[in-house]
This record gives structure tokens, sequence and C-alpha cells, in this order.
């Protein structure tokens, strides 16, 4: 089988199971049945493994002892522990993009970001969804590449992997959160400070922003572990969630 077969196949069994796991669809702690996983997703079953070899990395799946994998479950704390996390690594992240420096050309990009980021809130038609989800995304991407560390870049990459850590975890349920927008709004003004105190090069303060800034995330999830029931529908990821 040529090699962009297998690359083909692979990815569609990663993008298939990371859905049917985050849309609640496989229940946690359920076994994954390889066989009927891969006559539905029309692959072969090395694929199938490999990419569920990657959602064991990214914690969406445990190995059984006898052998294949099911779906993990998560606690409220599991989670809280993800966002601090996730908190602590782009906060270093940050730290040390302002004492080494962060390039010009990058901070320019940044500002690109953000000013995109802008325009997404002040929309005419109102608020760009689409765009500023994927722009937020972009942001939370450049913080890992301003510290000019290969390891920095990988470990943002894999913390946001998280279930319900990512940037981006809790927005899908925006029309059911109250004030929504305006944490938007929040949120991109520690995006501007966190800039700042890189281009300023003071590391402590834009680690504490950075820091700052993944809780946002906890507060999202406050809200949506005792709020609205249609957000469990909504919001990748919570049906894996338990109340404690």
């Amino acid at each position: 089988m040529p090699a962009g077969d297998r690359t083909t196949q692979f990815d569609k069994a990663l993008l298939g199971l990371r859905s049917m796991i985050l849309s609640g669809e496989v229940e946690a702690n359920s076994r994954l049945p390889e066989v009927q996983l891969s006559e539905r997703f029309e692959i072969s079953r090395t694929p199938l493994r490999k990419a569920m070899d990657l959602l064991v990395e990214e914690g969406l799946l445990e190995r059984i002892e006898t052998g294949g994998c099911r779906v993990a479950s998560f606690t409220r704390s599991d989670i809280v522990d993800a966002i601090e996390l996730r908190g602590v690594i782009e906060g270093t992240a940050a730290r040390l993009a302002a004492e080494r420096g962060a390039s010009a050309a990058d901070l320019a990009q940044c500002d690109r970001i953000l000013d995109g980021i802008d325009a997404a809130l002040d929309a005419p038609g109102g608020l760009d969804f689409d765009r500023y989800v994927a722009l937020n995304a972009q942001f939370h991407a450049m913080l890992a590449t301003l510290s000019g560390s290969a390891v920095m870049r990988r470990e943002v990459d894999r913390v946001t992997r998280l279930p319900l850590a990512s940037p981006s975890a809790f927005l899908q349920g925006q029309d059911l959160i109250p004030d929504f927008r305006a944490s938007l709004r929040r949120a991109q003004h520690q995006h501007r400070a966190l800039v700042a105190a890189i281009r300023d090069r003071e590391g402590a303060r834009a680690e504490a922003l950075a820091r700052e800034h993944a809780r946002l995330a906890r507060q999202n999830l406050d809200h949506v572990m005792k709020g609205d029931a249609r957000l469990h529908a909504r919001v990748p990821g919570l049906a894996l969630v338990s109340a404690p």
C-alpha cells in the first residue's frame, strides 16, 4: 500500500475516533471494538491501532490490561488540573519569550492575529465566531513559537490536546453561556497585555498573565458543569466528565 494511502487511513481513523469520543457517541469506560471500527471507517486495523495509540497519548483513551483500549473518564478535578498545567506550560513559554527576546517578525505576527480577533469581535453582522476560534488557536500556538524553543512548541501542543484544557474547549457552547462576548473581550485584553509584556521583556509579568488567562477556561468549566444541560451535548468532551 502506498505511503499516502496509509497516511489517509490513519488520519481518517484519528479524526473519526476523536469525534466519536468527544461527542459522547462512545461512553466513558467503554471498550473500543477494533473490528467494528475498522469496518465502519473502511480501513485496516494497523492505522486504526496507530490512531488509538495517539489518543492514548492525548489522554482520551486508556489501555486495557487484557488488550485493546477503552474511552477514558475524567472528574472535574482532572480537568482543573489539566487547565492549570496548560497555564504553567504556556506561562513558561511566555516567560522564556520575554527573557530571551522574541523576534520582531513573530511579534508582528501576533499583532496581526490580535487585530484579526478584534475584527472578528466587532464584525458588522455580529461576532464572527468561526474566525475568532481559528485566530484564538493561532495565537496560543504562537506563544510557543515566541519562546524560540522546539521543546516548548512540542509541550504546548501536547498540553492543548488534553481533554477540555485547550484554549477553544468551551467556545462551542458560547450562545448558552451568560456574558460570553464580554468574556471574549476580557480574553482579548489579556492577549494584548501578554504580548506587551513579552515585547517589554517582562518575564515574570508575561508568565503571570498567561497563567491567569488559562484560568478563564476554569471559569467556563464551572459554568457548564453547573449550568444549562444543553451544554453537555454542545461542548466536546464534556460527556466524559463526572461531577466530582
